[in-house]
Parts: structure tokens; sequence; C-alpha cells
């Protein structure tokens, strides 16, 4: 498949897990227990999978450890910090800065991998945060400096770091992993990871009696995590970890389509030229923009 295929796909699909997350919080069970339980369903799919196909399933020590890291960073501690985060700050300062995540993600693969820092993607970043603050202009100019503003800033940090160490890990585990079995030992390792920890927290476990929960459940386990994660790694594999991250900025875009539809969103000039930013920021981090590449070919790669 080519690259267009997953990154398109990979962005229809979180851009409609949005919608979906909301019928994952409010209820009586602990928003943290949703996330595990999503991808430990999606961990059992993805075995099941495996067995009927009968894929290699052995991999070496320190690939488990790979895998292990790779399911602590990306899954427990990103989504634990973001729900954490999403409590304290509001959802348009949070999609702003998980712009941030392609810049760790372009230092971290700079220092631990040895990858160049690509000029085109540094470009395409700034213009999608530029992007993203056009469009929630109107949010942002709502936020106050609550007291509790400091503290979802610092979890939003702790989020997108973890992120962005997770996409690390993954892009030089991915040298020599097939993509389905690591999805299959990350998503497991992370979902238990994040089960034992708030059961020995002594955390509620207590399951919401709405069907919508489990419907939605149901969605983001399968299409957002089994396929999005799936189509997600196959990008970092192909095109590295910095550009792959480009999703972040462009799934909201698809939120927002939908939320017109069934939300009844309203479109202001910035909104829509803050869609122009983004996918401007995007044709250049893809390296589209042909004087971008000759730029940054004469400057070489730091």
């Amino acid at each position: 498949m080519p690259n267009a295929f997953y990154f398109i796909l990979c962005t229809l699909i979180w851009g409609s897990t949005w919608l979906a997350i909301n019928f994952q919080i409010g209820h009586t069970l602990e928003p943290t227990y949703a996330v595990g339980i999503r991808f430990l369903l999606a961990a059992i799919i993805l075995g099941i999978f495996c067995l009927l196909t009968r894929k290699n399933m052995r991999f070496s020590r320190k690939q488990h450890s790979q895998f292990l890291l790779v399911g602590l960073f990306f899954y427990a501690l990103d989504y634990g910090f973001l729900y954490a985060a999403q409590q304290h700050i509001v959802s348009a300062l949070l999609a702003l800065l998980s712009s941030s995540v392609i810049y760790f993600n372009v230092v971290l693969r700079r220092i631990f991998l040895g990858k160049p820092v690509r000029f085109e993607v540094l470009l395409g970043a700034t213009l999608g945060f530029l992007g993203i603050a056009a469009i929630f202009a109107p949010e942002l100019s709502k936020v106050s400096l609550e007291a509790g503003l400091g503290l979802g800033l610092l979890f939003a940090f702790c989020s997108f770091s973890s992120a962005a160490i997770g996409n690390v890990i993954s892009e030089n585990t991915l040298d020599n992993v097939p993509v389905v079995q690591m999805n299959f030992y990350t998503m497991l390792y992370g979902s238990v990871t994040v089960l034992v920890v708030l059961q020995l927290t002594q955390i509620p476990f207590e399951l919401p009696t709405v069907s919508s929960f489990y419907y939605t459940l149901v969605y983001l386990s399968l299409f957002g995590s089994v396929f999005a994660f799936g189509c997600y790694m196959k990008l970092i594999q192909n095109i590295g970890s910095d550009k792959a991250a480009y999703v972040v900025l462009l799934y909201p875009l698809v939120a927002l389509v939908l939320s017109t539809f069934f939300e009844g969103y309203q479109w202001s000039i910035y909104a829509l030229f803050g869609v122009v930013l983004v996918l401007l920021g995007n044709a250049c981090a893809m390296g589209k923009v042909k004087y971008l590449q000759r730029f940054s070919s004469s400057l070489g790669r730091v």
C-alpha cells in the first residue's frame, strides 16, 4: 500500500475518534480504565489475527524490552497524562500543544537514532502549529490563567514527550520487527500496565450501564487502535516518526468537519485560514514543495 493510503486512513479514523471518545468519559468508570480496556481489547483482536494467520510471535529479550518501553511510553504514559491534562485545560489548547510532538520527534530521533533534522519537517510543523492556533483562536482567547492551568500544561508536556519517546523507540524497533506483531505486544504490555497500576492504586472499577460506551469502545479498539495504529506504525516504518507525526495536526480537521454535521460547529474565517496553513504545512513536511527540497538539500542535514 502507498504511504498516502496509510496517512489518509489514519487521519480519517483518528479524526472520528474525537467524537467517539466523548462517549467514553463522564460515566461511573474512571476514564483511564477505558484506555486500558480499549488497548487490551485491541491486543486480543491482534492476537487472534496473528494466531489465525500463523504469524511468527517469537522475539528476543531485547525486542521484548523495546515492546515494553513502547507500550509504557506510547500507550500507558501518553494516554494517562493526556486524560489527566483534559481535566485541567480546554481541548483547543490541548490540540495546539499536540503539535509539539513533531518537534520532540525531530530532536529525539536526532539524539538517539542519529537521524538528520529535516528542514521541511520543521517548517511544515511550524505552519501546522500556526494553523491549529488560527482554527482554535476563539476558544484559545477564552483560556484564563486558572490555578489548574499550570498542572494541565505539565500533564500535556508529559503526554506529548512520552508519545515522542514512544515514536522514536518504535522507529528503531520497526527496523527488524513486523508492524502487526509489534502492535500486539506493545498494546498488550501498555494496557496491562495501565490496568495493574489502577488496581494497585485502588481506583474503583465500576462498568457503565449505557450501551453507547460499549459501542464506541469496540470502535475505538478495532478502528481507532488496530487499524489506525497499524497505519501509523507503517508510516513510521516507511517515512520516519518526524513526518508520520504530522497526522496529529491533520486529524483535528476531520474532527471539525464531523463536528459541523453532528455538533453544529460554526466555521470562521480564522478556521478556514488555519486549514490552509495546516494543509500547506503538510505539503512542506512531506517534501511536496520542490523549492523547499532544493533549499533543504543546499543546507544539508543537521
